[in-house]
């Protein structure tokens, strides 16, 4: 799974790395019953603190995408189904838009001008 962060994004770390591995999962780059990296591991690569990884992992266990399994990891449990990755996107969409200087109600006010 290659993961990257946004060092100049606004959301906090562990809503970036779960919204990765949800992203992932719900284009299948990891089917259901398969194996995630260790978290000691992700955090190596991600060089963030494990203990951020271990929160996103949390996050998506309490969503219903993971298992924790005690001598087995951490394994999918479903494919994230087709609102939770709109969802993400939307977030991500909100959050460029905030950039532009444009909040919720102006992006909700351009999404209903589209054809």
């Amino acid at each position: 799974m290659l993961l990257t962060l946004d060092l100049n994004d606004a959301r906090p770390l562990h809503e970036q790395v779960a919204g990765a591995i949800r992203r992932a999962i719900g284009e299948g780059s990891y089917r259901p019953g398969e194996r995630l990296p260790p978290a000691r591991d992700l955090a190596q690569v991600l060089g963030i603190n494990p203990n951020t990884v271990l929160r996103a992992l949390r996050d998506l266990r309490d969503e219903g995408l993971l298992e924790f399994r005690r001598g087995r990891g951490v394994s999918v449990a479903g494919r994230a189904d087709g609102r939770a990755l709109l969802a993400q996107r939307a977030r991500e969409l909100l959050e460029e838009a905030r950039k532009y200087g444009y909040g919720r109600e102006d992006l909700i006010t351009i999404l209903e001008e589209l054809p």
